[in-house]
C-alpha cells in the first residue's frame, strides 16, 4: 500500500557543541507532518554554541545531513538552522494606532506592521525573528486576528530575538560550505517551546530550561508569548569535565559514567555500589581512575555528589535567571526541562527540590516515522525547528545602515498573508 502523498519536504539542521543532528520530514496532503530521515553525528568545531573551527564545522554538518538524506532517500537543499549560542537575547515590543472606533480593514492591519518595523532597534545586533505575536484592542490582550473588530486603538505585540551578528554569520557560512543554502536561523528557545511546550503552558506561565551541553538557554514564557530569556555558560558536559577531573579519567569515561551509571538523587545502597570505570572489553583503555580499588571500580556514591554538585551551581544560576526575568510573579510556576542534560535520571526531581517550583522534562512530540533513538530531550530542538518550519514563516531580508538584516515575520493562517505585504516596505 503506497503511503501518504508528500507535497512539501523540509531540512534541518540544530548545530549543538555536543552533536549535529539533522532532519528530512515531509508535508502530506492531509497536512501531516512525516519524519523521512533523521540523523546526528558528535559535534566538531563548535564551542558553546559558537563555530571555532569552520571547516570541521562544515563537515560535521555535511555529514549529518547526509545520514538524515540516506535515511530518507532524497535530498534537500535548504535548511532550518537551530542556533543556541550566538549571545541570544529576547524583548517584546509595542505599537499603537488610532482607529478611532471604526471597523478593522485588512488595510489597517497592513499599516499597523508597516509602522511596526520602527520600533524595532537592535542596537547593532541581528534580529534573528520579529514575529507580531498577539494584537490588542483598546488594551484588551489576546486578540488572534482583529480583522472585523471595532476599535479605538489597535496595537500589536512583537516578539524580537536579537543574536550577535559575526557568530550567526559562521553558522550561516559553515552550513553554506556544506552546499546548503539557510531558509532561516531560529532561536533554539523558540524551537524547544514549539516542540515541548502546550498552547495552555505558553499562556499560564512556564520556564523552559534547555539544559544543553555547553549552554542552558532558560526562557519564560507567559500569555503565550516567549517574554524574556537568559543564557547561561553552563550544561551538562560541565558535569562530565567534573567528572573527569575528580577520578582522574579521560572524558570518554566519565561520560559513559554520567551516562550509564549517573543520576541526579542518591539512594542509600550507593555507598555500597561500585561501577565500573571502563565499558565491557575496554577494561584496559584509558588511566586507573583515582579512588578506584584494583579492578578500576569506583563507589557510586563519589559519583553522584560530583554529578549533584556540578547541578547545584547550575540549579543556582537558573534560580538567579528565573528570579531577573521575574518569573515567581508569573500566574504559572511549571519548569519544564529539554536538551540532552535533561536525560539524566532524576533530573526532574533534583530540579524541583532545588528550584522550589514543579518540574517536568519535556517530551519530543510524536512525529510519524520519528527514529526511536530521536525521541529524546536532546532532539526536542531538531523536532522543533520542523514545526516551525511547517507553521510556514515568511523571511524577509533587508539591509539595514551598514549590514544585512534577516527578520523574519513569522504567525499562522492569515497572518502569514498580512505578512507577505511588508516585503516592499523593508
Amino acid at each position: 500500500m503506497a503511503g501518504p502523498r508528500i507535497t512539501r519536504v523540509f531540512g534541518a539542521v540544530n548545530i549543538g557543541s555536543f552533536r549535529i543532528s539533522a532532519i528530512v520530514a515531509g508535508m502530506s496532503e492531509m497536512g501531516d507532518m512525516i519524519v523521512l530521515g533523521s540523523g546526528h553525528r558528535a559535534s566538531q568545531g563548535i564551542k558553546r554554541g559558537y563555530v571555532t573551527d569552520m571547516a570541521a564545522a562544515t563537515y560535521a554538518v555535511r555529514d549529518a545531513i547526509d545520514r538524515a538524506e540516506k535515511m530518507a532517500d532524497t535530498s534537500v537543499t535548504k535548511v532550518w538552522i537551530g542556533c543556541s549560542g550566538a549571545g541570544l537575547a529576547s524583548r517584546i515590543d509595542q505599537f499603537d494606532a488610532e482607529i478611532g472606533g471604526r471597523r478593522i480593514e485588512q488595510e489597517d492591519i497592513d499599516q499597523l506592521l508597516v509602522s511596526a518595523r520602527e520600533v524595532i532597534q537592535p542596537d547593532g545586533r541581528m534580529v534573528l525573528h520579529a514575529q507580531p505575536a498577539q494584537y490588542r484592542l483598546d488594551g484588551a490582550h489576546g486578540v488572534g486576528n482583529p480583522k472585523g473588530l471595532h476599535a479605538e486603538r489597535l496595537g500589536v505585540d512583537i516578539h524580537i530575538m536579537l543574536a550577535d551578528g559575526a557568530p550567526i554569520r559562521n553558522l550561516t557560512e559553515a552550513v553554506q560550505s556544506a552546499h546548503l543554502e539557510v531558509e532561516a536561523i531560529v532561536g533554539s528557545p523558540i524551537a524547544a517551546g514549539q516542540a515541548c511546550l502546550s498552547p495552555e503552558e505558553r499562556d499560564l506561565g512556564v520556564a523552559l530550561v534547555e539544559f544543553g551541553a555547553e549552554v542552558t538557554n532558560v526562557a519564560v514564557y507567559s500569555h503565550g508569548l516567549l517574554i524574556d530569556m537568559i543564557s547561561i555558560p553552563m550544561g551538562s558536559a560541565d558535569i562530565t569535565d567534573a567528572i573527569a577531573s575528580a577520578f582522574g579519567i579521560r572524558r570518554f569515561q566519565a561520560e559513559r559514567l554520567k551516562c550509564v551509571n549517573g543520576s541526579a538523587i542518591a539512594s542509600p545502597h550507593d555507598h555500597r555500589e561500585m561501577i565500573p570505570v571502563n565499558a565491557p572489553g575496554e577494561e584496559h583503555a584509558g588511566p586507573i581512575a583515582r579512588h578506584a580499588d584494583d579492578k578500576n571500580r569506583i563507589p557510586r556514591a563519589e559519583l553522584i555528589g560530583v554529578i549533584t554538585g556540578q547541578l547545584g551551581l547550575l540549579m543556582e544560576e537558573v534560580n538567579k535567571a528565573l528570579k531577573v526575568m521575574r518569573f515567581n510573579a508569573q500566574r504559572g510556576k511549571q519548569v519544564v526541562f529539554t536538551g540532552g542534560g535533561a536525560e539524566l535520571v532524576g533530573l526532574a526531581d533534583y530540579a524541583q527540590a532545588a528550584l522550589g517550583k514543579p518540574v517536568r522534562v519535556g517530551s519530543v512530540p510524536h512525529l510519524t516515522g520519528l527514529a526511536e533513538a530521536h525521541v529524546k530531550p536532546g532532539f526536542s530542538t531538531l523536532a522543533g525547528l520542523v514545526l516551525y518550519a511547517a507553521a510556514d514563516p515568511i523571511d524577509i531580508r533587508t539591509f539595514g545602515k551598514n549590514r544585512q538584516q534577516t527578520i523574519s515575520y513569522s504567525g499562522l493562517g492569515v497572518i502569514n498573508r498580512v505578512y507577505r505585504a511588508l516585503r516592499e516596505y523593508f
